[in-house]
């Protein structure tokens, strides 16, 4: 979901930043140069591209896409092309990260939560789950019961954030916000600013994070995972779209958003998705035993939790 808006501390005319609508939201690039702003301008452009390339190939939402055609297919082994196969496996990467509280193969319940397909018992939901992927050469082959499905939405945007950044790498001082999962690389000595969205008040911040700051050139991952925006009524049933794999239902949870702060855009995804479907004492649990750099909870009380590492970013 997009949380966050990527803000570069201090403007300056060696700072390029290009923006498009993408993947359902706004993706940006920014880029701070010593070289010529029209070359850096150029190279952010080619970034947003390549974005829309990947997003076309990993999206449920279009027919045409690689993996509406891999949900198409009842073959119980298909193979797919490099994209889509490393979307995949960091897909499972997640679900074994979140200790299965995300689960991309969890198509089917996401339907049901927006009423649009009907929800069976967990048994079976849970035995529709089972696949796995092998190599051959560059290409990817899907090993998977007939029913399974996938939704990448969530996932592919860390990934595609953190990807793009390693395009970027001539540029020391680079951020890749996708669409709220943004991938940020800092310079020694130097900083980027991420306000983080208040989803009570739109147009305001929770907080801001300022991340860098250290002798040492670094690298970040921040995103923001909720129940605030993608919600439904179904059948006079209050859903929303973070779906619990342990019920194939919404998620019942305090937590209204979680942000956090992580090495990459992918693994922050990954756990801030899980501190929401897990809760806020448990999720709190959870991320101090994970990968996490900070983190900031949401609750139902208004309640604002936050990691004993998140001092350090706070404006």
């Amino acid at each position: 979901m997009s949380g966050l808006i990527a803000r570069p501390r201090a403007a300056a005319p060696s700072e390029v930043s290009c923006r498009a609508q993408l993947m359902g939201g706004w993706v940006s690039v920014h880029l701070r140069t010593v070289g010529a702003p029209d070359d850096a301008r150029r190279e952010a452009d080619r970034a947003l591209h390549r974005i829309e390339r990947w997003a076309s190939r990993l999206t449920r939402h279009a027919a045409s896409s690689e993996l509406s055609a891999l949900n198409a297919d009842p073959s119980s082994a298909t193979e797919v092309r490099p994209t889509l196969g490393a979307a995949l496996d960091w897909g499972r990467a997640a679900e074994s990260l979140s200790g299965g509280a995300v689960d991309i193969a969890m198509l089917e319940a996401r339907l049901a939560a927006e009423g649009l397909a009907s929800a069976d018992e967990p048994a079976k939901r849970a035995a529709w789950r089972a696949w796995s992927t092998s190599r051959r050469g560059r290409l990817t082959t899907v090993h998977r019961t007939d029913r399974v499905r996938f939704d990448l939405d969530g996932v592919a945007k860390g990934w595609i954030a953190d990807r793009a950044l390693a395009t970027l790498a001539a540029y020391e001082e680079r951020i890749v916000d996708a669409d709220g999962d943004i991938a940020v690389a800092v310079a020694p000595g130097s900083s980027w600013s991420i306000g983080v969205a208040d989803p009570r008040n739109p147009g305001f911040d929770l907080a801001v994070l300022n991340l860098g700051g250290s002798t040492a050139a670094d690298e970040f991952g921040v995103a923001t995972s909720g129940t605030s925006v993608h919600r439904w009524v179904v059948a006079g049933e209050a859903r929303h779209h973070l779906i619990d794999p342990r019920t194939g239902r919404s998620a019942v949870t305090d937590v209204v958003q979680a942000t956090v702060v992580a090495g990459s855009a992918r693994v922050a995804e990954a756990l801030a998705k899980t501190a929401v479907i897990l809760g806020s004492e448990r999720g709190l649990e959870f991320l101090a035993g994970a990968d996490a750099r900070g983190a900031l909870l949401l609750t139902d009380r208004d309640e604002l939790l936050m990691t004993s590492e998140t001092d350090r970013w706070l404006a």
